[in-house]
């Protein structure tokens, strides 16, 4: 274990209050990519070049939803992905009474199959859609088998992703119930993720306690910031550090 994996140790030894906000590096080790680093889509019909987040929008739902499904269903569901060593040292780290929340930008439920009970989706979840007109529940399995767009299959409303796109706005609930847990948080640990997503990279500044944790492969503008960063692969960090608690 290098200096930098002990002194989290030390720091989660004596943290009672942890929060961890998190975002799509984290699932990176269960291979679940950024969507952000696909290439987008061509489209012949249309003409054009879409960019991911042009593909993930609320205009492209509403104005071309079947090119819109075609990236989601390609792009965003991965029905194989398990728990990384990262999503099970976090519910370990909780079953301890030591994290009180997991924050996350990533949509993919894997911190709640890896048995993280408080989680706070920011961005929602694949594995929930409902239909537009009677809000019938469906599981990611029916969008995935749908061809095309997806229709309910109760009154043929379109089932829409409980995912937040781009364009709209976060849950008011969700957002109150993180920001509450950064702000009572004696440390927060930020990992997988850049911090460029907005407005959800911004909840960083609600938090006030003693310890500032960054574990992310690449540098970002908030290490200057932290107690402590750590430059590397969040899953085997974390898995070390939980495993060493024991």
């Amino acid at each position: 274990m290098d200096d930098k994996t002990a002194r989290l140790v030390e720091i989660l030894k004596n943290s009672n209050n942890i929060v961890f906000f998190g975002g799509a590096g984290v699932s990176t080790a269960s291979g679940i990519p950024d969507f952000r680093s696909s290439n987008g889509l061509w489209n012949q019909k249309l003409n054009k070049q879409f960019s991911p987040e042009e593909l993930v929008s609320h205009t492209m739902y509403m104005r071309y939803p079947e090119e819109f499904f075609e990236f989601y269903k390609d792009k965003l569901i991965y029905p194989e992905a398990k728990p990384n060593a990262a999503h099970i040292a976090l519910a370990k780290l909780e079953e301890m009474g030591k994290l009180k929340a997991v924050v996350t930008q990533n949509i993919d439920g894997l911190h709640q199959s890896a048995g993280s009970k408080v989680v706070f989706e920011l961005h929602g979840s694949v594995l929930r859609n409902y239909c537009e007109s009677c809000h019938a529940f469906y599981d990611e399995k029916f969008v995935l088998a749908s061809e095309g767009i997806p229709t309910c299959e109760k009154c043929g409303g379109r089932v829409k992703p409980d995912v937040v796109l781009y364009e709209e706005g976060l849950d008011n609930d969700i957002i109150e119930g993180a920001v509450n847990a950064i702000v009572n948080a004696d440390t927060l640990i930020i990992g997988g993720t850049s911090l460029v997503v907005y407005p959800a990279a911004g909840l960083i500044r609600y938090f006030t306690g003693r310890n500032l944790v960054l574990i992310n492969k690449s540098a970002t503008s908030a290490d200057k910031n932290a107690d402590l960063a750590i430059n590397d692969d969040i899953a085997k960090v974390l898995g070390e550090a939980v495993e060493a608690l024991k």
